[in-house]
């Protein structure tokens, strides 16, 4: 009997090649969509889990505010991690990373080769480092090679770039700023695109100066610290958040020194509004869990929203082919209905005939399954080009994908044919007959209709939610940032030479041909600022004064400003004329926080440089110097010279010419091997750095964009199949029509008008949907684009226009039909 099934199964789908084309189409595209959203979920949710102890690590963050300004962080002070593991039984051990600044690397004098190159990925970490986060050796010992203070780690690409093929353990490596060679301890395996932390090159702290000399500190934020739980220590939620729970008390004992010898001691601190709250984050969850915490490494890092839209997006998707499967199948009804009455009238019983359809069904899905797998083959490349992604296909084998691929096919012809065959199977043998089957397919046509609707709902929600998605990412890179971003090039490690040196590299690229501004700055717009709590000096101002202030800076020249095309709102620029030292400029949000009415001429006291006094002298327009996911924050740039803090990097940038750019920068490279030869040469521009921080925005948009199309798709399938059921069930009345003067135009109307209203309807479900997904995702950006009521109107008329392009060749066809042929008696 199976046999005998499955023959007729397959002779219906060769009957049938065009219907049986758009079946395995709509499903080929649902399925396909599924299984590369599932390579993309999984590689998600597989971040550090191929550590061997990844369930009891934890990352410690901060829960900081300071000066009015805060949020958390997973920087944290060096301290934190000794307290914690000498306070608390449960934490076995504690390691750390310092993310070190641009490193100038070289082979020694003895090498064969002399290579160099400027390391960015590059951490100091501590000696057990290798030790709780297993990463695989390829030479070496994890528990040794980083106990000595001039040892160094590489990674096998890394050292093949030094190397070449000779053995590098033993071998040497001349850091820039370090007098003594580092020998190399170590070879570690690549590191693979699934661990958080990206690193080429390890150092032991013991060789990092900055680490050593603030060790003592609860308030330098400059380190990522992580616990490694005891084995018998209990890391359910319940447990760590008792844990957590007790540090608070331990944090004011061993913290109240540190505090106090920066002027601030803790329990005025505390009093005044702040806030210094340590908790823990388990490290499988850092990847997709960080969307509001500031990290070191915050552009590599996902988010769990974009996994449940693709999600989403992927059930949607399969939902909608399974309703165009059906859409389709009872559109079939037709032709399939005499097959039904004949086989009943000759003993077929409806149990027989619902297996028949759903193994109909199910070689539907397994065809397009194969199909599906075939398309993936083919688009992986283009969807890990547009995604970011390294995804391997090998990977469905590897994992459980195959085994949900598998549940996801028969749930698919389960889902897909079981209306079908229930609608198919239950048609009154004598009713059909005598053709009367129309009169008993009416009572579906709610169904139809409200499957058309459904797909359409989320259709037009997709389209909402895709263009509202653009226009923010347009929104972000066009919004006025208060300075300028185009054609102005950054060269990094100033800091390599002489003061000096510098100073005269910078007066000599202002002067060449095509460029407009030169300066040095400690950093730049996107790029890490220094911040620190300062306070507004009460002995000085007359207005009644806010609390202390948290304020971002930079270093800066007298050319920082004009190279930027800053706006100068009030007061002066820095200026050779006069000493700047111990002046500051403000930014419009850092005056209004602190509450001056007249800044000019005020004080503020910098506690952490020995209650360092700054006089403001210029207020400058609000400007950009992060994403605008976060709001202006308070700013301040102060003089170089005033050597308040230093944070080891400087920079040269140079506000140039459009026109001759490009053609500057073979001019640029030989200027700065004159004064730098042993460092490579780099350059980047800054609107490319704003650009990256909408890297991840720009590929998930792309990637929604794409899975709203394929949608569309498969929604217009199913409104195909339910325009040719509607052409045929009202074939006589249009026969009739055109008998009695009907043109074309006014049958093609007659036939649209009805699919139009579902549409329209469609629209109406899909409006509060949209706006309300759009609305939460927003919530990311603290400036972002409004929902007007056009973009909603818009995407009601791209989908009516969709809908029209699709029943129109089918509605003209019956239109123009010739009617004697639609009346004919059978």
């Amino acid at each position: 009997m199976f046999r005998n099934n499955l023959l007729i199964a397959w002779r219906s789908i060769f009957r049938n090649k065009i219907n049986s084309v758009v079946h395995i189409s709509g499903l080929t595209i649902g399925l396909a969509a599924v299984i590369l959203i599932s390579l993309y979920v999984r590689d998600e949710q597989s971040f550090d889990r191929f550590l061997r102890n990844s369930d009891r690590i934890y990352q410690v963050n901060i829960d900081a505010l300071m000066g009015g300004q805060g949020g958390m962080l997973s920087n944290t002070p060096p301290a934190i991690g000794p307290a914690l593991q000498k306070t608390f039984p449960d934490i076995a051990a504690y390691t750390r990373f310092y993310v070190m600044r641009n490193e100038v690397i070289s082979n020694d004098a003895t090498s064969n080769t002399q290579n160099h190159f400027t390391e960015k990925r590059f951490l100091a970490v501590d000696s057990n480092f290798l030790e709780v986060f297993d990463y695989a050796l390829k030479k070496g010992n994890a528990s040794t090679c980083l106990q000595k203070p001039y040892s160094i780690v590489l990674t096998e690409s890394t050292a093949r770039k030094y190397f070449g093929n000779e053995d590098p353990v033993g071998k040497h490596l001349v850091l820039d700023a370090y007098k003594q060679p580092f020998e190399v301890t170590a070879v570690l395996k690549n590191i693979p695109a699934s661990s958080t932390i990206q690193f080429d090159l390890l150092i032991p702290t013991t060789a990092c100066p900055p680490v050593q000399r603030f060790g003592w500190s609860w308030v330098w934020l400059q380190m990522n610290t992580y616990v490694l739980l005891n084995k018998n220590a209990p890391h359910d939620p319940a447990a760590i958040r008792r844990l957590v729970s007790k540090f608070p008390d331990m944090v004011k004992v061993q913290a109240a020194s540190a505090f106090k010898r920066i002027g601030q001691p803790y329990d005025e601190f505390i009093k005044k509004g702040g806030k210094w709250d340590f908790y823990l984050q388990p490290l499988t969850d850092v990847h997709l869990h960080s969307a509001n915490i500031g990290s070191q490494f915050l552009y590599t890092l996902g988010d769990i929203k974009y996994v449940y839209i693709f999600s989403a997006i992927a059930l949607l998707i399969i939902i909608l082919a399974c309703v165009n499967f059906m859409n389709l199948s009872t559109a079939q009804s037709v032709t399939r209905a005499k097959e039904v009455g004949i086989r009943k009238v000759l003993g077929s019983g409806k149990k027989q005939l619902i297996r028949q359809f759903l193994l109909e069904a199910a070689m539907f899905c397994f065809i397009s399954v194969i199909f599906a797998l075939a398309l993936v083959i083919l688009t992986l490349p283009s969807f890990n080009t547009v995604a970011g992604k390294t995804l391997e296909f090998k990977t469905i084998f590897q994992s459980g994908i195959w085994l949900f691929i598998l549940l996801l096919t028969i749930v698919t012809s389960l889902l897909a044919g079981s209306y079908p065959a229930f609608y198919l199977s239950a048609f009154n043998p004598v009713s059909v007959l005598k053709g009367g089957f129309f009169k008993r397919s009416l009572s579906s046509l709610l169904i139809r209709n409200g499957l058309v609707v459904f797909q359409f709902t989320i259709s037009i929600a997709l389209i909402i939610c895709t263009i509202i998605l653009f226009r923010q990412l347009q929104f972000s890179q066009n919004k006025d940032l208060g300075l300028q971003k185009e054609h102005v090039i950054i060269i990094p490690n100033g800091e390599k030479m002489t003061a000096r040196d510098e100073e005269t590299l910078r007066q000599e690229l202002s002067a060449m041909p095509g460029v407009f501004h030169a300066s040095i700055s400690s950093s730049l717009p996107t790029m890490n600022a220094f911040g620190d709590t300062y306070i507004p000096d009460p002995s000085v101002a007359k207005e009644k004064l806010a609390k202390d202030i948290l304020l971002s800076s930079f270093l800066v020249d007298e050319h920082f400003i004009p190279t930027l095309n800053i706006q100068m709102l009030q007061g002066r620029n820095f200026s050779k004329e006069f000493n700047d030292s111990a002046s500051v400029i403000l930014n419009e949000t850092a005056v209004a926080q602190i509450g001056w009415k007249h800044p000019l001429g005020q004080y503020m006291t910098y506690p952490g440089n020995n209650d360092q006094r700054f006089r403001v002298v210029g207020v400058v327009k609000d400007f950009d110097v992060e994403s605008i996911r976060n709001g202006m924050s308070p700013f301040a740039l102060f003089h170089a010279s005033s050597k308040t803090y230093a944070i080891g990097t400087s920079y040269l940038v140079i506000s140039a010419d459009a026109q001759r750019t490009k053609s500057m920068l073979s001019r640029l490279e030989g200027i700065w091997k004159r004064f730098a030869p042993a460092v490579p040469f780099e350059y980047s521009f800054l609107d490319k750095h704003f650009e990256a921080m909408y890297d991840r925005e720009k590929r998930m948009g792309t990637v929604f964009g794409i899975f709203t199309a394929l949608s569309i798709f498969v929604a217009c399938l199913g409104l195909f199949g339910l325009s040719v059921y509607t052409a045929v069930r009202r074939k006589k009345e249009i026969g009739v029509r055109k008998v009695l003067g009907a043109s074309v135009q006014n049958v093609v109307i007659l036939l649209s008008k009805d699919f139009i209203r579902l549409v329209f309807l469609a629209s109406i479900v899909a409006f509060p949907l949209a706006g309300w997904a759009m609305n939460q995702w927003l919530q990311d950006f603290s400036y972002r684009v409004s929902m007007e009521w056009w973009i909603f109107v818009l995407a009601m008329i791209l989908a009516m226009g969709v809908a029209l392009c699709t029943i129109s060749a089918q509605a003209i066809r019956a239109a123009i039909a010739n009617p004697a042929t639609s009346l004919r008696s059978e």
